[in-house]
């Protein structure tokens, strides 16, 4: 038996978040479809299997279904969520539609000491996400935690080493989570921690990986500005020199003085020569009276990849793409898409390889954005870039609720300029996982002076998280909201109320389109 994890992926949008709290236990994982064949599962001979989450109900006719014959190999099993509700459900359980749904925080009741929840206390919150609810436990399974709107949080039949808990540990909303893997792997998988990388060493072997690779060849490059395109962009220029080219597209959707702070980084400091393309007005043409969010999406991602073929067409002996890959992509990717639902689309260069007759490249396929950050500090990429807090591909298009125009984005950026500023001025900025403004589609009343106005509302969104996937909103100190309040009504001429986004993800999501 190898110490490795089998992760069967029922379609959870969590799923990655559970390879990512297995590898920070230093224990190799692979994420693979729910409909893996018994003699493929046979042959990996995992030292342990997960079973996700899903967005779908074992009661639909259609619920994503494993091999019944996995529970007998003998191997231990975790389910979570759908998880534990497939297990209940193939073993003889019963799971019903419950009246009383589940999302977000929720305090447990722990009625009986058991090794899977070890560490874990009565009170502690746990992080739900769920419909359906087990009614009835599987006969051989006993359950040992409860909480007020379902009977059976978790579960275990020790005999047949099958475990389950209906919340989701691999979310950070879980205040011990990471303890419930622990107990899974170390105490009854018998895992050793033995999976670990050295960066510096990943970074040689990647350059001398992508020296072998690309050749004498051109490799083009699509550059946003971010840490995983950025990381990427360094990592080949060592590689290959001056046949990288990176194309970055100036959509004239980004933030405040942006544009200019990437040229500088990458022709200054990392001495990377980057072909800009000038391209707002274009986008705004294509934007003009268009206000449904996915709509607006398709245009920018559309015309991004057109520009994008029209000025690679323009070199000679490219036979590569690079594209930054993280392997939360690589897991969306290789599952069946029956499984998964799609809550809003984003745009890449995914359809050029294909389309260009290109051989794609992607050195950071088999990392996480954590593990993407260290090597970028190891090739000493500028902290702003590294250290940045994520941006929508469409950018600011997606963050002014309504039509998109060249007024209404230099407005956005005015105000967006004033939020982040503050929070750098106030040592706050590193402490938020995201934060920007959103201008609303509204007007208010207000009072400047002895005159009435009537103008426009902005709201800020602030929330922690470490992947994304769920998200709480910031606890900002309130001077320093009031001093960014104060700045956006007094120094942005249109603005006469800002309001402050206080919900979480799930329900909400982060962004607002």
């Amino acid at each position: 038996m190898k110490n490795f994890v089998l992760i069967l992926d029922f379609g959870s949008q969590f799923t990655h978040l559970i390879a990512k709290s297995v590898r920070f236990l230093k224990i190799k994982c692979e994420v693979v479809p729910y409909n893996i064949s018994l003699q493929e599962v046979k042959k990996k001979s995992p030292a342990g299997i997960i079973f996700s989450g899903s967005p779908k109900s074992v009661l639909d006719k259609k619920a994503p279904i494993c091999d019944k014959k996995v529970f007998d190999l003998g191997i231990p099993i975790l389910g979570i969520c759908y998880g534990m509700q497939l297990i209940t459900y193939l073993l003889g359980g019963k799971v019903i539609n419950g009246s009383k749904k589940e999302y977000g925080y929720v305090e447990t009741e722990i009625i009986k000491d058991t090794e899977l929840l070890s560490g874990l206390n009565s009170k502690d919150v746990i992080w739900m996400s769920h419909s359906d609810i087990v009614e009835k436990i599987p006969k051989g399974f006993e359950s040992f935690a409860h909480t007020m709107s379902s009977p059976f949080v978790s579960m275990q039949n020790i005999d047949a080493k099958i475990y389950a808990v209906q919340f989701h540990p691999e979310v950070t909303h879980t205040e011990k989570g990471l303890k419930v893997f622990e107990n899974f792997l170390f105490k009854i998988c018998k895992i050793k921690s033995d999976w670990s990388t050295s960066w510096q060493t990943f970074i040689e072997k990647s350059i001398k990986s992508l020296k072998d690779k690309a050749g004498n060849k051109r490799v083009l490059l699509g550059l946003s500005g971010g840490v995983d395109s950025s990381v990427t962009a360094v990592l080949l220029h060592k590689a290959i020199g001056d046949r990288l080219i990176p194309i970055f597209v100036d959509t004239g959707l980004m933030r405040k003085n942006e544009v200019t702070e990437i040229i500088e980084a990458f022709e200054g400091y990392l001495k990377i020569k980057l072909y800009v393309v000038y391209a707002a007005e274009k986008f705004f043409h294509k934007l003009r009276g268009v206000i449904d969010p996915e709509e607006k999406r398709k245009i920018i991602g559309n015309l991004f990849i057109e520009i994008f073929e029209q000025e690679a067409q323009k070199f000679d002996d490219v036979e590569f793409l690079a594209q930054g890959t993280l392997y939360p992509d690589v897991i969306e990717s290789s599952v069946s898409t029956k499984t998964s639902v799609t809550i809003k689309s984003h745009h890449n260069v995914g359809g050029l390889p294909e389309k260009m007759n290109l051989k794609v490249i992607e050195p950071l396929r088999e990392l996480l954005k954590y593990e993407v950050r260290k090597i970028g500090k190891e090739l000493k990429i500028p902290e702003k870039i590294l250290n940045r807090h994520p941006f929508p591909g469409p950018g600011l298009a997606v963050r002014i609720i309504g039509e998109v125009t060249p007024e209404k984005v230099k407005l956005l950026q005015e105000i967006d300029a004033i939020f982040i500023d503050e929070l750098i001025e106030n040592n706050y900025y590193d402490k938020i996982w995201q934060a920007f403004a959103v201008l609303l589609p509204i007007q208010s009343v207000g009072v400047m002076g002895d005159n009435r106005t009537y103008e426009n509302v902005c709201a800020l969104r602030a929330v922690n998280s470490l992947d994304g996937m769920t998200a709480d909103w910031s606890r900002i100190p309130y001077k320093i909201l009031q001093k960014v309040s104060n700045r956006i009504i007094n120094e942005v001429s249109g603005i006469n109320r800002v309001v402050y986004d206080i919900s979480s993800k799930p329900p909400s999501t982060i962004e607002w389109e």
